[in-house]
C-alpha cells in the first residue's frame, strides 16, 4: 500500500512553547515537533508548514482562513492534514475550518498540548502520534485529536484549564477513540467527493454573557459596534427585563437596524429552549431572533462569522444558520 503523505501545519500554542522570563512562549516550529517523535515516519511521510507562531489567545479569524487557504492550496498534494495548535482557542479554529472547508473527504486534525514537548511530563507527544494516526486513517473532515479522543470541529470545547483531559465533545457523541496506535470509531461523518472552500468571514460578531443587573446599555453598545449579537443568557434562555433597561427594547432596536441576534445559553450541555419560559417566549414570537439549541458557542460564532461572510440577507442568514453542517445542529429544528 502507497505510504500516506501528511501535512503537518505549525501554528504556534503550548506544544511549541519554551520558558523564557515572562513565562511560556512558541518558539518551535513543526519541523522541531517532529524530532520529538520519530517513530512518526513508521506510519506516514510528513512536510511541514510553519504558518505562524502563536499563543492561541492571538489568533483571529484572519489566521483562520490562512490555515484553510493553505489546506485548500495543498489539497490535491496530501491524504491528511494536522494542524498543532494552541488548546485556548482550538476549539474556535476547529469551528471556523468546519465552514470554511466543509465536506472534505480527508482528515483535517487538529492537536496541541498542555505541556510543551520539551517538559519531561508531557502530552504533546501522544497527542501528536494520535493526530498523525488519525491523519492517516479514512476519518473524514475537521476533527480534533486530543487524550485519545476524536471530536468533530464543530462540537469541541476546553473544559479543563490544566489537566490533559482538556477537551469535551457538547451534546454529540465522540467520533471514536485512539489507542495503542489503533482507532476505534464510533462515528464517519459525512463527506463530499469535492469539498467545497470558502475564504471570506465577517468577524464583527460579539458575544455578551448575561450577569444578574448587568445593564441593557452593555447589548446596545455590542449591536451598535457589530454586524451580530450572540446573547449567553441563563438556563434555557431569557431576556431580562430591569427597571434600569430594558432588553427586549435594546434587541428589538438592534434587529431594526439589521443586525442579527442569537440566542444560547450558558450551560454547556443540552442546550437552549426559549419556548419554556415567559422571558424566552415572548421574545422568541415576537422578535426575529436566531436560537442556537444544541449548538457550541464557539460554533455559534465561527458560523456567523462564515455567513455574514456570503450574505446579509435576513432570511438567506437564517436558513444558513438553520441548515447542519459538520453536525454543529440538531437537524430538523
Amino acid at each position: 500500500m502507497k505510504e500516506k503523505r501528511i501535512l503537518l501545519i505549525g501554528t504556534g500554542g503550548t506544544i511549541a512553547s519554551e520558558m523564557g522570563e515572562c513565562g511560556l512562549k512558541p518558539e518551535l516550529a513543526s519541523a522541531q515537533l517532529l524530532r520529538y517523535i520519530p517513530d512518526i515516519s513508521d506510519i506516514c511521510t510528513v512536510d511541514c508548514l510553519q504558518l505562524f507562531s502563536l499563543d492561541s489567545t492571538n489568533i483571529q479569524p484572519s489566521h483562520w482562513i490562512r490555515i484553510a487557504s493553505a489546506i485548500r492550496e495543498r489539497y490535491r498534494e496530501y491524504d491528511g492534514f494536522v494542524v498543532s495548535h494552541g488548546t485556548d482557542t482550538m476549539a474556535y479554529t476547529a469551528a471556523a475550518l468546519s465552514y470554511l472547508i466543509q465536506g472534505a473527504q480527508k482528515p483535517i486534525v487538529l492537536t496541541g498540548a498542555q505541556k510543551p514537548i520539551g517538559f519531561e511530563t508531557t502530552d504533546s507527544k501522544q497527542n501528536l502520534r494520535d493526530a498523525f494516526t488519525v491523519a492517516t486513517s479514512d476519518m473524514p473532515g475537521v476533527m480534533l485529536a486530543f487524550n485519545g479522543k476524536i471530536i468533530i470541529g464543530t462540537r469541541a470545547r476546553k473544559t479543563r484549564s490544566k489537566s490533559f483531559e482538556a477537551f469535551s465533545s457538547i451534546n454529540y457523541p465522540l467520533l471514536g477513540m485512539v489507542q495503542d496506535g489503533r482507532i476505534i470509531r464510533y462515528i464517519r461523518p459525512e463527506s463530499r467527493a469535492v469539498p467545497q472552500f470558502y475564504d471570506t468571514l465577517d468577524p464583527k460578531v460579539a458575544l455578551l454573557k448575561l450577569v444578574p443587573g448587568l445593564h441593557c446599555s452593555a447589548a446596545e453598545y455590542l449591536l451598535a459596534q457589530n454586524n451580530a449579537l450572540i446573547i449567553e443568557s441563563f438556563g434555557v434562555g431569557g431576556l431580562p427585563a430591569y427597571e434600569a433597561g430594558d432588553y427586549y427594547e435594546a434587541v428589538k432596536n438592534g434587529l431594526e437596524a439589521g443586525k442579527t441576534v442569537v440566542m444560547t445559553t450558558q450551560v454547556e450541555n443540552e442546550g437552549s429552549d426559549l419556548a419554556v419560559y415567559h422571558v424566552g417566549n415572548s421574545i422568541k414570537q415576537n422578535l426575529p431572533i436566531l436560537e442556537a439549541y444544541d449548538m457550541t458557542t464557539e460554533a455559534v460564532t465561527a458560523k456567523l462569522m462564515w455567513i455574514l461572510g456570503q450574505t446579509t440577507d435576513p432570511a438567506w442568514v437564517k436558513e444558513l444558520f438553520y441548515t447542519p453542517i459538520a453536525c454543529d445542529i440538531l437537524a430538523g429544528v
